[in-house]
């Protein structure tokens, strides 16, 4: 079933700003909430869908991506930081439970469902660029980089405690990761809950630190990292792949590798749009008497018909010979435009064949009036 638009699943346009996008996701939130709406299988799919949303909205550079080329821009090969069937309902908590507690604190701790509001540590992106030839483009390609990032630390499985259990339950929180503080006002009482300054809203602290990531839980080093990268792609495109960025100290959410599209320029061919062109030349005689030429594409030669009589500048348009387009069916064109070239060098006798040739009235220039011009072939390419 084709995905819904993400604003339209959050109820804003798409001119909406952060805090717009954040207040409209904390009402689905709260509307289609697991704890208001047991068992029901309709809600928790909706409260899955807002969260997936919300996900990609939040981020400026998935929602760029998005606004830019739609749910194909994140691809499922990339993950595009949304819910995509793998995000758990204890994953949205995770990633979002900070706005789960401001949104619902008012009903008595009521959308933490007993689970705990520690704060989960989150890994930053990653960018790398990826250099593709336009034969890669064609048909997709796998690529597998070097990429130099934090990992999990294998000493400490990523705990930053030595033995992986050197901890103990904030005494400053109790292990909840927050702290709530009542401040008297002339309007009343006042409740507002922090992030613990003690344990930085994990809820517990380590005692004895892992030797080798000195406690933090990741360490520096070079993973290999396997993308598949769709048919279609284009200069300039971006995408992502969730959570091969740099890994989240302590057993956090790691972030995601952001992969920026490079494209490489081709011998004989270049490209424009999902079309390729290409420029031929051809000799007077060629040209006059008709000839078959071979053709570069991307997959081999192809061999085409000049028709005698060819007058310089005709196109010849080669149907599905061009690149795929990365959000649908079908493939572009090869455009071949055919130039006949003149001579720089010539023989005495070359020279008084052209002269007699000339004073032909076959070789006067008589362009036929239902022939477009120059201009007028420009402007229907152009437009």
């Amino acid at each position: 079933m084709a995905k819904r638009d993400y604003y339209e699943v959050l109820g804003v346009s798409k001119n909406a700003n952060a805090e717009e996008i954040k207040k409209a996701y904390r009402k689905k939130a709260l509307q289609y909430h697991p704890d208001k709406n047991p068992n029901d299988a309709t809600s928790e799919e909706k409260f899955k869908e807002a969260a997936e949303a919300y996900e990609v909205l939040s981020n400026p550079d998935k929602k760029s991506r998005y606004d830019q080329y739609g749910h194909a821009g994140l691809g499922n090969n990339f993950g595009g930081g949304g819910y995509s069937g793998g995000m758990s309902m204890e994953d949205i908590f995770s990633q979002f439970g900070d706005i789960f507690g401001s949104a619902f604190g008012g009903f008595g701790g009521f959308g933490r469902s007993g689970r705990s509001s520690r704060r989960v540590n989150r890994g930053s992106n990653l960018r790398i660029k990826v250099k593709l030839t336009l034969e890669e483009i064609l048909n997709g390609v796998e690529k597998k980089v070097k990429v130099n990032k934090f990992i999990s630390c294998k000493e400490c499985s990523g705990t930053g405690a030595k033995g992986g259990s050197s901890f103990k339950t904030c005494s400053t929180c109790n292990g909840s990761g927050h702290v709530t503080r009542v401040t008297n006002t002339f309007l009343g009482q006042m409740q507002s809950t922090t992030t613990c300054p003690a344990c930085g809203g994990e809820g517990q602290i380590i005692t004895d630190k892992c030797n080798t990531c000195f406690g933090n839980g990741i360490v520096k080093d070079e993973e290999v990292i396997s993308i598949n990268i769709p048919a279609g792609v284009a200069e300039g495109m971006q995408l992502s792949l969730s959570g091969k960025g740099n890994a989240a100290a302590r057993g956090g959410v790691p972030g995601d590798l952001i992969i920026l599209v490079e494209e490489q320029k081709h011998e004989d061919l270049i490209r424009d749009g999902n079309n390729l062109l290409f420029e031929h030349y051809i000799s007077f005689p060629d040209a006059v008497l008709g000839t078959s030429v071979d053709i570069p594409t991307l997959e081999g030669k192809a061999r085409i018909k000049i028709e005698p009589g060819t007058q310089s500048g005709k196109v010849l348009r080669l149907k599905g010979k061009g690149l795929p387009s990365i959000n649908s069916y079908g493939r572009g064109d090869l455009l071949v435009s055919i130039n006949v070239w003149t001579p720089q060098s010539f023989s005495k006798e070359e020279k008084t064949m052209l002269s007699n040739l000339a004073k032909s009235p076959n070789f006067k220039p008589n362009p036929k009036k239902s022939e477009k011009s120059f201009f007028e072939k420009m402007r229907e390419h152009f437009n």
